[in-house]
């Protein structure tokens, strides 16, 4: 029992929260990416053996797998969020960003058992974010639907507001003159 159960704890113990996962995930130029910093603690390698593997297998890194940060980029990034300003700062190279696809491709290249157990993570955090961020685009879409039905009731609304008071209005004495009065005449 003694091994068997050393195992589960350490595995136990190496799962990383799907919380965690997540707030790593960035979006980058209209994509959901995780830099290479960030996917080399979770496959338990350093960022140096990470970016080697890629370099090595380049030809399994399309462009939709992985880009590279410009300048730019990686400034924003420190300014907008405070905890990456020691990972994003001491940067000697500009750091890689990796979509969902790239992430398992990494874990395929390193081969690490650490590596091919957190992809899973990381894939079902991805999945996750995927899902949520649908269901704000359709909660979205929803309130942008009945603000435009609201803008449209407003309308109708102020115009049956204004028949009412014109209705409610008492008629203008010889407001137009030849046209003949309605009612009874005492004579």
């Amino acid at each position: 029992m003694g091994k068997a159960s050393d195992k589960r704890e350490d595995l136990q113990v190496s799962i990383v929260p799907a919380d965690r996962i997540e707030r790593k995930i960035l979006l980058i130029r209209g994509e959901k990416v995780i830099l290479d910093a960030d996917l080399a603690v979770l496959y338990g390698v350093t960022t140096k053996r990470l970016n080697q593997q890629v370099r090595r297998n380049s030809d399994r890194f399309p462009r939709d797998f992985l880009f590279r940060l410009t300048r730019k980029e990686v400034t924003r990034l420190r300014l907008q969020i405070a905890t990456l300003n020691g990972a994003v700062g001491s940067y000697r190279y500009l750091p890689y960003a990796f979509t969902e696809h790239g992430a398992i491709m990494a874990a395929s290249v390193l081969n690490t058992p650490r590596a091919v157990e957190m992809s899973v993570f990381v894939v079902r955090a991805f999945v996750r974010l995927r899902n949520l961020l649908a269901n704000h685009r359709e909660l979205a879409e929803k309130l942008a639907e009945l603000e435009r039905k609201l803008a449209n009731h407003d309308t109708q609304i102020v115009a049956i507001i204004d028949a009412i008071k014109r209705l409610m209005a008492p008629p203008e004495p010889n407001a137009s003159p030849g046209k003949r009065r309605i009612g009874f005449k005492n004579r």
